[in-house]
């Protein structure tokens, strides 16, 4: 996307998931201008710890499925 690599993107429902490691916990400023560029594109962005993946699945499966049912999808293109 642009010049950012994302880690899983739906495109029908312009969703954007970012898992961040402890890495990121010093570059706050540097991913808040890479989010703002994805909603720029009409993407929303839902970031999740990796600590959080790996010890509540359920819980970031649900927000996912909860953001997918809350959000239109694009119609197909021709």
């Amino acid at each position: 996307m642009g010049s950012y690599i994302v880690d899983f993107i739906c495109m029908d429902a312009l969703l954007v998931i970012e898992l961040d490691g402890g890495q990121h916990m010093d570059r706050e400023e540097r991913d808040a201008l890479r989010s703002q560029y994805l909603r720029s594109l009409g993407y929303k962005v839902l970031r999740f710890w990796n600590n959080e993946v790996l010890t509540n699945m359920e819980g970031v499966l649900h927000r996912i499925h909860m953001e997918l049912i809350d959000t239109p999808t694009r119609p197909p293109s021709p």
